[in-house]
């Protein structure tokens, strides 16, 4: 089986077990996370381009675990980590990590976090090495191991 191939399967498989963590996902911690990671996966390579902005937004509009938060919050929380990033992406990276890290003393949320990174980036059909890198940072942020999830 192609490397592509292993990674949609595992990406399918992550999205159940999220769906499957639905009703324990509905911290505002969660959110914040969710869509800070959103924003930093949207970002890897160090720019957020009209399109991709666009494509992340309507995956988050779609994902049956985010739809616990209303769409219009979750947007102007994506919107507002987009921004932090293009302003300064080193200093907003190192806020959005942070942001990330709150949720590290809750295993669960923790875990949907990376799990919503690596959905979201490789959705596009391509989980590049800039996004595999900030999957990873995030990763630390929340004290899993990455080679939990093959990164």
């Amino acid at each position: 089986m192609a490397l592509w191939d292993r990674f949609k399967d595992s990406a399918k498989t992550m999205q159940t077990q999220l769906d499957a963590k639905k009703n324990d996902l509905k911290s505002g911690g969660f959110r914040d996370a969710s869509m800070a990671m959103c924003a930093l996966v949207a970002a890897a390579d160090g720019s957020i381009d009209a399109a991709e902005r666009q494509r992340v937004a309507s995956l988050i509009a779609t994902n049956e675990v985010l739809k616990n938060f209303t769409a219009d919050d979750l947007q102007t929380r994506f919107n507002d980590y987009c921004q932090k990033l293009t302003t300064d992406f080193d200093f907003g990276k190192v806020s959005i990590l942070q942001t990330i890290g709150k949720v590290s003393k809750k295993p669960t949320e923790a875990r949907a976090v990376i799990q919503i990174g690596i959905v979201i980036g490789g959705a596009d059909g391509d989980f590049d090495k800039a996004e595999q890198a900030v999957v990873r940072e995030a990763c630390f942020a929340v004290g899993i191991a990455p080679t939990e999830f093959d990164l």
